[in-house]
C-alpha cells in the first residue's frame, strides 16, 4: 500500500462521484474508500457497487467506511473503522483474513499498536491540518509518523486537510499513503490534483 488514498465525499450524485473517482484512478490513485455518512441504505449500496465495478476495471481496491455488512454483501476489498466504530478484532473476524481492515488512530500511537495486534492491515493518523470535511481538534504531531514507522509493521496513512504541499513532509517522515478528499474532488481539475499527490511517491 503506497500512494494516494482517495476518500469519497458525501455526494448523492452517483454519476459525478464516479467521474471524479475515475479521474483519480486514471491519475494513479492506489486505494479508494467509499465514505458517505448521510446516504440512505439503497443509495449507499448503489454507489458502493458502482465504485467497486470501477475499481475492478482499474485494478485498485475499494474500501468501505464503517459498513462491515455492506463490504461483505458486495464483496468489496475491505473496510475502514474509526475509533468509535466496531472494534478492529471484531471487524477482522467478520470479514475474514483476506480483506483489508483499516483503523483510524487519530494521534494515538498506542491505539495504533493495539489495532495492529487486533488484525488491522493499516493504521491512519490525523488530523494533521484543518479539514473542509471533518471537524476535529488539529492536535496530531507530524512526529507520530516517524515513531509509527519505527514501531509498527503495517502501512501508515495520514489524513486531515491534506494538500500535495502539506503532505510532502509527512511522506518524507515515512507515510505510506496520503488520504485526501476535498483537495482532489473539489479541485478544478481532479486528475491533475490527484497526479500531484501521486507524484509525492
Amino acid at each position: 500500500m503506497r500512494g494516494l488514498y482517495l476518500v469519497t465525499p458525501n455526494w448523492d450524485d452517483t454519476d459525478r462521484l464516479l467521474d471524479v473517482t475515475e479521474q483519480a484512478l486514471r491519475a494513479g490513485a492506489a486505494l479508494i474508500q467509499y465514505r458517505h455518512k448521510d446516504a440512505a441504505p439503497t443509495l449507499r449500496r448503489e454507489q458502493a457497487g458502482a465504485l467497486l465495478a470501477l475499481c475492478r476495471r482499474h485494478g485498485r481496491p475499494l474500501i468501505i467506511n464503517d459498513h462491515v455488512m455492506l463490504c461483505a454483501d458486495i464483496d468489496a476489498d475491505g473496510v475502514h473503522v474509526g475509533g468509535l466504530d466496531a472494534p478492529v478484532e471484531a471487524v477482522r473476524n467478520a470479514v475474514g483474513p483476506d480483506k483489508i481492515v483499516g483503523a483510524s488512530c487519530y494521534g494515538d500511537l498506542e491505539l495504533a499498536r493495539r489495532a495492529q495486534g487486533a488484525g488491522a492491515s493499516y493504521v491512519a493518523f490525523g488530523g494533521f491540518y484543518p479539514s473542509l470535511v471533518k471537524k476535529y481538534a488539529v492536535t496530531t504531531s507530524p512526529d507520530i509518523v516517524r515513531e509509527a514507522k519505527a514501531s509498527l509493521c503495517v502501512p501508515v496513512v495520514v489524513i486531515g486537510g491534506m494538500t500535495a504541499a502539506n503532505a510532502r513532509p509527512l511522506v518524507s517522515h515515512g507515510a505510506d499513503m496520503v488520504a485526501a478528499i476535498s483537495s482532489v474532488v473539489q479541485a478544478p481539475d481532479p486528475f491533475s490534483a490527484a497526479r500531484e499527490f501521486v507524484g509525492l511517491f
